[in-house]
Formats: C-alpha cells, sequence, structure tokens
C-alpha cells in the first residue's frame, strides 16, 4: 500500500470507522488524527486506533500521505483552507462529505485540484461519534470517488485501491452528478423522514395517542430523522440548489397519487404502489451487481426461555452454521421477529426446510 502515514481531521463516525478499517486490515499503516475534542483524541489513542495522545496541529498533520476531511460538510471547507500552506509535496487530500459540489469548487479556487480527490463512502447512522464507529461499517458499502480535473490518476487509483482493500465498492464519477444522484436517494429521503416526525407531533393529541402507538412503519421510515441536527443543515446549505430540484419533483409526484385519491381512480392507485413495490424489490436482487447477495429469512419466534437457543441448536445439529442472528423489535417487519443470515443459498434453502418441518412460521425475503 503507498500510503503509509494517513492522517484524520475529524474522528465521528466515519472517519473512526475508516480509520477502524484500515487498522483492523493494515496494521502497518500508522494513523494520526486531529479533532475538535481533547477528549476524542485520548479516547482513540486509548484503543490503539492512532499514534499520538494529544491533538495535533494542521502542520503536523500534513506531513501524512493522505489526510481525510471528516468534519461536516461547511467545516471542510475551514479545513481545506486552514491546512492549505502545510501541505507538501506528494500529499493527497480527501473529504467523506456526502456533497461535493462545494468543496469542490473551493478546492479550484485554493489552486488544489492537483492533490484533492474527493469522496464519499455511501453508510452510515442516525447514532454519531467515535464510539458508535466499527471496523465493519464500510463492509459492502458503495464508496463514491470524484477526482478533480488535475488529480494525478497514479493517486486516484490508489486511493481506490485503498478503498477496495477496505471492503467497500468504489465508484469513480463526477462531482456534479454525485450531488444529483445523492439528492434523490439520500438528502430528500432525510428531509422527509423529519417532516413526517414533525407532522405528526404537530397533529398528535395531548395524550400524545400517534406517538403511543407509532408502530414498525412509521419507526423505519423515520430511523434516519435521528441524524444529527448539525450534519444536516450542513448539507442542505451545502446542496441547496439540487435538493430544492429534487423537493419540487416529489411536491409533483405527491400532487399525482393526491389526485388519484380525490378521483377514487383505483386503477391508478393500484398502478402507484404496483410501480414502486416492483422498482423496489428490484434493488439488491440476490446475485445481480457488485452488492453481494444477502442469505436471509425471518421467522416468529416462539414466547418461551431458550427460544433462540433450541433454533440454534436444530441448525447446529444438522450441520448448518449460522453466519447472523438477531432479534426485529416490531413484528410488523416481515411478519417476524428474527431474523437469520446464513452463508449460501443451499444453506438458506434448507434451514428453511428444516425450521418448517419443526413447525416454525418462516418468511423468506
Amino acid at each position: 500500500m503507498a500510503f503509509q502515514k494517513i492522517g484524520f481531521i475529524g474522528l465521528g463516525l466515519i472517519g473512526g470507522s475508516i480509520a477502524k478499517t484500515i487498522r483492523r486490515i493494515h496494521p502497518d499503516i500508522k494513523l494520526y488524527a486531529t479533532s475538535g475534542r481533547q477528549s476524542t483524541i485520548a479516547d482513540a489513542y486509548q484503543e490503539h486506533l492512532i499514534e499520538n495522545k494529544t491533538m495535533l496541529s494542521l502542520e503536523e498533520l500534513a506531513s501524512c500521505d493522505l489526510i481525510f476531511l471528516c468534519t461536516p460538510v461547511q467545516k471542510n471547507l475551514e479545513y481545506l483552507r486552514a491546512i492549505k500552506p502545510f501541505l507538501r509535496e506528494g500529499t493527497i487530500l480527501t473529504d467523506v462529505g456526502s456533497v461535493k459540489s462545494d468543496i469542490h469548487h473551493a478546492v479550484i479556487e485554493e489552486g488544489l485540484e492537483h492533490c484533492f480527490i474527493g469522496g464519499h463512502p455511501m453508510t452510515g447512522s442516525e447514532k454519531t461519534g467515535l464510539s458508535n464507529a466499527t471496523a465493519y461499517l464500510l463492509e459492502n458499502a458503495y464508496y463514491i470517488i470524484t477526482p478533480t480535473a488535475k488529480s494525478p490518476q497514479a493517486a486516484v487509483d490508489e486511493l481506490t485501491e485503498l478503498v477496495r482493500s477496505l471492503g467497500a465498492l468504489p465508484m469513480v464519477m463526477d462531482y456534479r452528478a454525485h450531488d444529483h444522484a445523492t439528492a434523490t436517494i439520500s438528502h430528500l429521503p432525510h428531509i422527509v423522514a423529519a417532516t413526517l416526525v414533525n407532522l405528526v407531533k404537530e397533529l398528535d393529541d395531548e395524550q400524545e395517542t400517534m406517538k403511543t402507538i407509532a408502530a414498525g412503519g412509521f419507526k423505519d421510515i423515520t430511523r434516519i430523522a435521528s441524524s444529527s441536527p448539525v450534519m444536516w443543515e450542513s448539507i442542505c446549505l451545502s446542496n441547496q440548489e439540487q435538493i430544492l430540484s429534487i423537493i419540487e419533483s416529489f411536491r409533483a409526484q405527491l400532487g399525482h397519487i393526491k389526485e388519484q385519491i380525490a378521483s377514487a381512480d383505483g386503477s391508478s392507485i393500484h398502478s402507484f404502489f404496483q410501480s414502486a413495490k416492483d422498482y423496489r424489490d428490484s434493488i439488491h436482487v440476490k446475485g445481480r451487481g457488485p452488492i453481494k447477495p444477502v442469505f436471509e429469512l425471518y421467522c416468529d419466534l416462539i414466547d418461551e426461555a431458550g427460544g433462540i437457543a433450541t433454533i440454534a441448536t436444530i441448525l447446529a445439529s444438522n450441520n448448518l452454521s449460522i453466519k447472523n442472528i438477531g432479534i426485529i423489535h416490531n413484528r410488523e417487519f416481515e411478519d417476524g421477529v428474527l431474523r437469520l443470515e446464513l452463508y449460501d443459498q443451499d444453506s438458506l434453502e434448507k434451514t428453511v426446510e428444516l425450521l418448517r418441518k419443526y413447525h416454525y412460521v418462516v418468511y423468506e425475503r
């Protein structure tokens, strides 16, 4: 690996997860960091994640081969300009922001196109901070790479190879195309989720009836409304033009279904939901595209002590290994409460057959 010293400006969920993944896969690479809080640096040092136990100055960090900008989008612009005087020849700057236009424009203004390569790991969580970072967050996630017009091809190749080695799926694309796509599939969904939560808050009664009975569907679609308000303020301001355009398209879609419901046009309403179902079901189809297939099932779990252990014993006694197991916390999701992931299609089919033999209700996805 060409990068021997990698620096991080910010060690939150994404920066911390990238650092932890590099530490897991490339233990010989030296990692350094600075952050808004000394406590974050101390925690990272205690975890043996980074080499420095006190806050590094930008001048000290600038000696790294590769530097990740991992703060909110607007803050990254400040750090970009602040570190510019200290950059040495050959150092590559990258970022992890979900908006690329602002930073690419700033890179052009600052004359840093020759040493900058944009990046955006398409992964995350509503949780934040180093404590929620994991060494597996990048696994099987698309990682968008947006070179400038002057990014050295050798550096682009090296960053791409690093990303691939971390278990992510690198995809090189133009930063403008990236911002249009993410406004649609990432930014709008967060806005919709937050809007729906605020709507329920506004319409709920004094007894908070809606909040009390809110079940799986509402919780699933609004989970991301718990994301960092600071981050989403920054994203909305940075990708303003694209987001406003997509909101207008979304309003038009809502207008169409509103008209169909108002006119009691059952056929059109059915087509609306059927089209959405067909397209949604086509995402991550097993065996199609670069995303690795997931072999999973859901089943009702008998409400008794040792229920999970019983299922595990049944599978183990038939030489079937469980890759992952988890409890779904609401019964609306897939009509089941226990999720089992197997290693391959053959194991999945045998597990389904076996559990049904023992009278478990099994749902395949």
